[in-house]
């Protein structure tokens, strides 16, 4: 595989690349390879990622180098089939050398005819020290992704479960899911990125920008509101005691055609009741 070797000193673990049903490429290809016309921003946004930049005193967004990592430790499990399960353990080491917490995270993939999806489930368990995740925008589960999906400049348009549409309307505020739909040459596409009710703090805000980060953030809460110039914010920050552990989990539903928002809340139904 090319990219081996830039895989080995990432910051974290990445899912890249992600591909539509018929093959649409859905996540930017930098920093992985370099394409004409594709930006060469924000290099720490690749492919599909999990991570934030404040816990405790050390950043695991916006850093592109080591340490700190979220380090792979183990691939507990790869189940092929119907559908496809891989199950892994990675640490959240921060700058000192001390992993800060431990992550078991599970990845089902389901094919469903023009629709891919995808469900991740991440623990976060905190180990021999407490953990506070302070409010920052800078989170949490994203994808970056590729050109012609843009809002800004190209033919991506967000859209969320209250019925607010566009970056403006939808960044800062809660929603159990959104959906980013766009136009690749004349084919219609799109990502949906549903919130689980079991999940920390839902429904989650969006760090949803039109340059192309598509993200869920439940734990920026006081910055989203301060940003909305909401009344009576409040803090979230997260607080994890040692064995203390928080549940994320989000579906990502890649599709081909154009889905509706009714139908969407259908599929949401559907999601939300499972377990």
């Amino acid at each position: 595989f090319p990219y081996t070797t830039l895989f080995r000193s990432l910051t974290k673990p990445v899912l890249f690349p992600v591909m539509s049903p018929s093959g649409l490429t859905m996540t930017r290809n930098y920093p992985f390879k370099k394409v004409e016309g594709e930006s060469q921003d924000h290099p720490h946004h690749s492919g599909v990622f999990f991570t934030y930049d404040m816990v405790n005193q050390d950043g695991f967004w916006n850093n592109t180098k080591i340490p700190p990592q979220i380090k792979l430790v183990k691939v507990a499990h790869v189940i092929k089939g119907k559908e496809g399960i891989i199950t892994a353990t990675m640490n959240w080491n921060g700058v000192s050398g001390r992993t800060l917490l431990k992550e078991e995270r599970k990845m089902v993939f389901i094919p469903a005819g023009n629709q891919t999806i995808i469900d991740f489930t991440m623990k976060l368990t905190a180990q021999d020290s407490t953990v506070v995740f302070h409010d920052t925008k800078e989170g949490m589960f994203a994808i970056r992704v590729a050109p012609w999906l843009k809002e800004k400049g190209h033919t991506g348009k967000y859209l969320s479960a209250n019925g607010d549409e566009t970056e403006k309307n939808v960044w800062g505020r809660r929603a159990k899911w959104v959906r980013l739909q766009g136009n690749d040459n004349g084919k219609v596409a799109g990502i949906i990125i549903m919130n689980h009710p079991e999940s920390t703090n839902y429904p989650t805000y969006w760090h949803a920008r039109g340059y192309g980060l598509f993200a869920a953030n439940p734990l920026g809460q006081s910055v989203f509101e301060k940003s909305r110039k909401e009344k009576n914010v409040q803090a979230y920050n997260l607080t994890l005691k040692p064995g203390q552990s928080a549940l994320f989990k989000f579906r990502m539903i890649i599709y081909e055609g154009n889905l509706t928002k009714d139908q969407i809340d259908q599929e949401f139904a559907q999601y939300a009741a499972t377990k």
